[in-house]
């Protein structure tokens, strides 16, 4: 009896979990490469060239200052959830996490070397990144995960057998 009790409580425990690592996953390297490309404008890459030249101290608080500054833009969206402002809520939660990744990850991607030279960083973060992708890597097994895929392949595969069907019916143009 404790033993199932110990599963369901690891399942439950494991949902949000394995849906937090799986956006960061899915997103941080598309939401990197977004904010990379604004370094292609002039005052932004003088600030990237500043941020990869920081002390590893300064490099600290560019990575984490900026991400805990959407703290407040989250609670807000929790209150305006709590009042029945769902909409609104759901908006402002979801473009939060969205840039709150983005930020995170190509402020990561410049802070990274200057962080590793951190001792305690630098003996935290292995460990922390084995246990995440071995945490993705339970995912990925799962059946919804499994479902999931399948699933988007049959769409994406009805999707393009509607394409060609659209395509072979479509009147041909006259010259």
């Amino acid at each position: 009896m404790i033993a199932l009790l110990q599963r369901i409580l690891k399942g439950i425990l494991f949902a949000p979990l394995a849906v937090f690592l799986l956006f960061e996953e899915w997103g941080w390297e598309p939401l990197a490469a977004c904010f990379a490309a604004l370094g292609r404008l002039p005052v932004w890459r003088q600030i990237e060239r500043l941020i990869i030249r920081l002390p590893p101290w300064a490099a600290l608080l560019a990575f984490c200052v900026p991400v805990l500054l959407l703290i407040p833009v989250k609670l807000l969206a929790l209150f305006l959830l709590g009042k029945g402002h769902i909409g609104i809520g759901l908006g402002l939660v979801v473009s939060a996490k969205i840039a709150g990744t983005a930020l995170a990850a190509r402020l990561f991607q410049l802070t990274e070397p200057a962080l590793m030279q951190m001792g305690w960083f630098s003996r935290a973060y292995p460990p922390w990144k084995a246990w995440k992708d071995r945490m993705l890597r339970q995912v990925r097994v799962s059946w919804p995960w499994r479902l999931g895929r399948r699933m988007k392949h049959m769409t994406k595969a009805a999707r393009v057998r509607l394409w060609n069907a659209v395509r072979q019916t479509a009147p041909e143009e006259h010259k």
